[in-house]
């Protein structure tokens, strides 16, 4: 029976599987790398990180798994989203990469949608709208502001493709992984050669595309030698982090949903055809399932808004925390659970990176609303999951108002952990959440995209089918229903009230 590697490159650190053919988790291991904010609303990353941490982590599973050179039958790649890395004629990384919940390039967005003929021709050609995190901006922000930088530039890599460079010294990315750079025509799977050619972007700095199941490249002699892996080992397209992570919630049939708190939160719902929100309030990208699409919505700061929680005012619960052995996120949500639903009139926005869906604001900034003398930590930290899993919500309606069918709502990621933030969920959404025995996400969607595309599943469903079901089940409650379906549209209200400040308040700081 072989074994399949599924590499996540995440914004936090990249995570490493080592599965069986039978879908059982042989080993994991994860390694953390930094995350530089140079200015406000900035976000970058040290490519030569991803691949360092690629390297210790694939060596750990392949030591904690027992597992020799020959082992492997397959490596299938996930990542972080529509970062950008440069390289230059000698293959050397230019500067650090943009990441995709950086916020410079508001004016690029504009520009794009200007010699593109205005917004709806541009969701015409690519199916989304320009949003600031999204490859494309990022590419005319070093044109405009690094031009010595772009002049040498001859290759531009979304992060997991980078480290697939690495692996096999071949350039190359998947369908569902380019959907986000807004150069993909997502209708045909293939490049936009008239954006490319109104953007005046040269298509030989993109790689080739694939199918996310094809295999794209074999593992080098040199990074065999890293890896301690025989090389030639196929290394297949692999898919985005969030339809890989789809796969690896066995979201491949219409009306299953999933919704994944991690760093971003995103509302994932598969298609069998291209589905496009006229408004471009969520996205429409190729799936990592040959010939079929997806429609997302996205919070850049889901868990993040939790995760900033924990770091900078939670000194006290992660000294206690250590102490005991736990997570701190363990502590914080049995102090959570204490607030009432609602948390007594307290709402926090979760807007620390901006927003996309619904509202594709970059000046958009976090809040606390309705603080009193009343509250306390229990609320402070049981509204920042309130907020959270509201601005879930927001992604939810619009793919019902899409007529997409939500007939089941996975959950996975830090909100699927925690007892309280499943039943939060199914509470604020109003309908029953699952999990499954998977909990891996994306890089348990890679190994099985490497599984299905070197043979031994005929296709992704079947891998899919074989290896993944649902082990838990949480309905909502109907008091506790009833009263965020009542707080839920003042969180809404917030917002609007308080969309031009933010904006007044972007302007001050990008000018002082």
């Amino acid at each position: 029976m072989a074994v399949f590697l599924g590499i996540d490159i995440g914004t936090s650190g990249t995570k490493t599987l080592a599965v069986a053919e039978d879908g059982r988790i042989l080993a994991s291991a994860t390694e953390e790398y930094p995350l530089s904010s140079p200015k406000p609303g900035w976000s970058e990353q040290e490519p030569e990180d991803w691949w360092q941490a690629t390297i210790g982590t694939v060596r750990s599973v392949m030591r904690d798994a027992r597992l020799g050179k020959g082992d492997i039958g397959g490596i299938g790649l996930s990542g972080q989203m529509h970062g950008s890395v440069f390289l230059d004629r000698d293959h050397n990384v230019i500067r650090p990469a943009l990441l995709w919940n950086d916020q410079r390039t508001a004016d690029e967005c504009v520009q794009i949608e200007d010699l593109a003929g205005g917004r709806e021709q541009l969701i015409g050609m690519v199916a989304n709208p320009a949003l600031t995190g999204f490859t494309a901006p990022k590419i005319l922000w070093l044109r405009n502001h690094e031009p010595k930088n772009y002049e040498r530039t001859v290759q531009v890599l979304l992060p997991k493709d980078y480290i697939r460079f690495r692996l096999t010294g071949t350039f190359a990315t998947e369908v569902s992984d380019a959907s986000g750079t807004l150069l993909l025509d997502v209708k045909q799977r293939a490049w936009c050669r008239p954006l490319l050619t109104k953007l005046d972007i040269d298509p030989g700095l993109l790689p080739d595309v694939y199918e996310s199941e094809e295999v794209s490249g074999q593992l080098s002699g040199f990074a065999s030698e890293l890896l301690g892996i025989n090389a030639g080992v196929p290394v297949v397209g692999g898919g985005g982090d969030q339809a890989a992570g789809a796969v690896g919630n066995g979201i491949v049939r219409r009306g299953v949903i999933s919704a994944t708190m991690g760093t971003s939160g995103v509302v994932f719902a598969h298609s069998d055809e291209v589905q496009i929100d006229p408004a471009g309030r969520v996205h429409t990208f190729c799936h990592a399932v040959r010939g079929k699409w997806h429609v997302m919505g996205v919070v850049l700061s889901a868990g993040g808004s939790l995760q900033w929680y924990r770091n900078q005012l939670c000194e006290q619960e992660v000294a206690i925390a250590k102490s005991m052995g736990v997570d701190p996120y363990e502590l914080v949500s049995a102090q959570a659970a204490t607030a009432p639903v609602g948390s007594e009139g307290l709402y926090f926005l979760p807007y620390l990176t901006g927003e996309r869906t619904p509202h594709t604001d970059p000046d958009a900034r976090a809040a606390w609303i309705g603080l009193s003398l009343r509250h306390g930590r229990a609320h402070l930290a049981r509204s920042v999951m309130e907020g959270a899993t509201y601005a879930m919500r927001d992604c939810l309606e619009i793919i019902d108002g899409m007529s997409i069918p939500i007939r089941e709502i996975r959950l996975s990621g830090g909100g699927a952990r925690s007892d309280l933030w499943r039943r939060m969920q199914a509470d604020i959404y109003g309908s029953k959440v699952v999990t499954i025995n998977a909990a891996e996400g994306p890089a348990y969607g890679g190994a099985l995209l490497a599984a299905a595309g070197t043979g031994a599943y005929k296709n992704v469903v079947e891998a899919c089918s074989a290896t993944i079901e649902v082990v838990s089940k949480t309905l909502p409650n109907a008091k506790a229903k009833k009263a965020y379906n009542k707080f839920y549209p003042e969180y809404g209200a917030l917002y609007q009230s308080l969309r031009d400040n933010f904006g007044r308040i972007g302007r001050l700081t990008s000018s002082s």
